[in-house]
């Protein structure tokens, strides 16, 4: 039973909070969330829930209905969302974690706030354990260079959780986190790996168009065929979901030693319209 200070009916405006309540088994306590959390969680349609707007589009109206007691949002956050989250009059906890520390203490947080403090620790020591053991296993294998992206237009490097992902998973990844870099820059630093997760798109990038409108046809990825789309969720969802994307990224760097995955689709030439998926 939760205890009177824990709060009972929460409104999650983004899927990684989702994920981490359905990771410490308090699915349970979200009443209302967004349209986007099923695409991680899919098991929060089993049972009625509010579907509401994001952390980008957040509605104060929308979330007084709900009746919540806790409201977990995080980046990107818009003004004028917060400010409706505020006027709500619900707790609010907001998260903006870069790297895989802030994950796990996100992780801690809000596993501490619904009372659950020690399978919160037990998601954490799994999630470094698994990046661990695919860490053990690239030690001192060649290291291919890696460019992965979060966006298309304007180009946006991944997040640096996703740069330390690489790193795990036997790469070397290229630019620096989170930030625009320019087609040209790219092509120059001609990366061994190129990866496209770009957010709100799933598994559907157009990795043959990219590579033909940057005219990236002459960068060793895109000679080797190895330009790859990862899904959206696995890579840009802050949370154990990460481990997926970790799977991904390993079968992409070291296919030698790691097997094909879900949620990875190859490119099939760099003239061809059709890809590989290469998770059949």
């Amino acid at each position: 039973m939760p205890s009177s200070h824990t709060p009972r009916r929460i409104v999650s405006l983004q899927p990684s909070a989702t994920v981490i309540l359905a990771a410490i088994r308090e699915l349970d306590r979200v009443v209302a969330c967004t349209k986007y959390c099923a695409d991680v969680v899919p098991e929060i349609t089993l049972r009625p829930r509010i579907i509401l707007a994001d952390s980008w589009t957040a509605s104060a109206e929308q979330i007084i209905a709900a009746q919540p007691d806790l409201v977990i949002a995080s980046v990107p956050y818009q003004e004028k969302a917060v400010i409706e989250i505020l006027k709500s009059g619900a707790r609010f906890l907001g998260f903006a974690p870069k790297t895989l520390a802030d994950v796990y203490t996100d992780i801690a947080v809000i596993a501490g706030a619904v009372g659950a403090s020690d399978r919160g620790e037990g998601v954490i020591v799994f999630m470094q354990q698994q990046i661990e053991q695919v860490r053990a296993r690239t030690a001192g294998l060649p290291r291919p260079r890696v460019f992965c992206e979060e966006w298309g237009k304007p180009l946006i490097a991944s997040q640096a959780w996703v740069a330390e992902l690489v790193e795990a998973a036997g790469g070397e990844f290229l630019g620096a986190p989170g930030r625009q870099i320019s087609v040209e820059d790219v092509a120059r630093m001609d990366p061994d790996i190129t990866v496209a997760a770009w957010c709100g798109a799933g598994d559907r990038v157009p990795l043959e168009k990219i590579v033909s409108d940057r005219k990236w046809q002459g960068t060793r990825a895109a000679r080797t065929s190895r330009v790859y789309c990862i899904r959206d969720e696995h890579l840009n969802t802050p949370a154990p979901t990460l481990l997926r994307g970790l799977d991904a990224l390993a079968f992409a760097i070291h296919p030698e030693l790691f097997a094909g995955t879900e949620g990875i689709r190859r490119i099939t030439s760099v003239s061809s319209s059709t890809a590989a998926d290469l998770s059949r």
